[in-house]
């Protein structure tokens, strides 16, 4: 995208020590509160997207959704909520992952996608990958291909990329 996207720097608020001692937290409130900078947010990863073919739009609760969705509306494709365990109300499978300063466990109902359907993964950060790859395999385990991961804010210190194997990230903006 050829768009200089670092004006949004200042709508992402450091919170130190959470949700434990040594974590530096990404606070997306501020942008999400800030009409302008939401909206372009929304209107830049879907830029970011068009050039490819996709049936549906992957999001990560919680902060995943707010992403997700609207690209969703704007690509007019289907959207498919990864869901804390015990979220959904159907059949579901589940991954177990890996964050900076823990485990968690993400969980998607059996027919939000089939072989051959074709997703794009949309979070707000890109920190160690753990999330995004444990969504990327969940997502896989459906029997769908995942296209591409979409991030507003990539936490490049944390090499969070290389967890993602071969597959196309496309960021906003890129931090250390």
């Amino acid at each position: 995208m050829s768009v200089d996207s670092s004006w949004l720097r200042s709508h992402f608020r450091d919170i130190p020590d959470w949700p434990k001692p040594g974590v530096l937290f990404k606070d997306i409130t501020p942008l999400l509160g800030h009409v302008e900078a939401f909206r372009y947010s929304v209107n830049a990863l879907v830029e970011q997207w068009d050039d490819l073919d996709f049936d549906s739009v992957a999001g990560v609760e919680a902060r995943g959704f707010l992403f997700a969705a609207p690209v969703a509306y704007r690509m007019g494709v289907g959207l498919i909520p990864l869901r804390k365990p015990g979220k959904l109300p159907w059949e579901t499978l589940e991954r177990t992952y890996d964050l900076e300063y823990g485990t968690d466990r993400m969980e998607v109902h059996r027919d939000a996608a089939g072989v051959g359907d074709r997703v794009l993964l949309i979070d707000d950060v890109l920190a160690t990958g753990g999330t995004a790859a444990a969504a990327c395999a969940l997502l896989e385990d459906l029997g769908a291909t995942v296209v591409g991961v979409g991030v507003v804010l990539e936490l490049g210190f944390l090499d969070g990329r290389a967890r993602l194997d071969e597959r196309d990230v496309r960021s906003l903006l890129v931090e250390g």
